[in-house]
């Protein structure tokens, strides 16, 4: 008898290393998840994994490998239904630009994928004396828009871990504390970058909030 787990090196993603959502072929070398190729793309346009150049002059042409993400789906229990659960959060929770209104810009079933999309880990930061419990996510690796705030992330994080409206959280970056209104571009552009230690995805990290005052 076989576990998923002995599965995990043929249907995770080499980026992000969650399991792979819309899998994606760039050449016969690569299967990855859509998103976090596509974001891959716009610093290099060698493959990720072996280090070959893929499609100099149109790097972005790319199949969709919809058998395999059907055989990921049957695999792994559980994880069909938290994508779907996923993408009516974003839908509910996707960012608008100033007087934009919902019928505008990108169709109904869209969900700002059109937008530039980032990988993040979620992990939970224990040891920190504070009262309450924060525990792990099930799926630690999300892919959304990176014009997503922390607020929303925050909010992301109550749905999924089932908390009581009255718990609040803070999310942190390299050790310091995000402000509800920053984007996930902005800490990606100003926070992670910028350590050359740091690799992809970028690491969000969540604790009960400490009241410092």
């Amino acid at each position: 008898k076989h576990l998923v787990r002995d599965f995990n090196h043929f249907i995770t993603c080499y980026l992000c290393r969650g399991y792979l959502i819309k899998p994606t072929t760039v050449t016969e070398c690569l299967h990855t998840c859509k998103s976090c190729i596509v974001q891959h793309f716009e610093e290099s346009n060698d493959c990720p994994k072996c280090g070959i150049q893929v499609h100099e002059t149109n790097p972005l042409e790319m199949l969709l490998d919809n058998t395999l993400e059907e055989i990921i789906f049957k695999l792994v229990p559980g994880l069909r239904e938290e994508e779907q659960q996923e993408l009516e959060f974003w839908r509910k929770n996707q960012p608008k630009e100033n007087g934009q209104n919902e019928a505008d810009g990108a169709g109904e079933d869209d969900y700002h994928r059109s937008d530039p999309q980032i990988a993040i880990c979620l992990d939970c930061l224990r040891n920190t004396g504070q009262s309450g419990e924060s525990t792990d996510l099930m799926k630690r690796f999300i892919r959304c828009s990176s014009r997503v705030t922390v607020g929303t992330i925050k909010k992301f994080l109550s749905l999924k871990l089932k908390l009581p409206s009255s718990y609040e959280l803070d999310v942190l970056c390299n050790g310091e504390i995000m402000g509800r209104d920053h984007t996930l571009e902005f800490i990606y552009m100003t926070r992670w970058r910028l350590h050359g230690e740091n690799t992809y995805p970028m690491v969000l990290e969540y604790r009960p909030r400490i009241d410092f005052g």
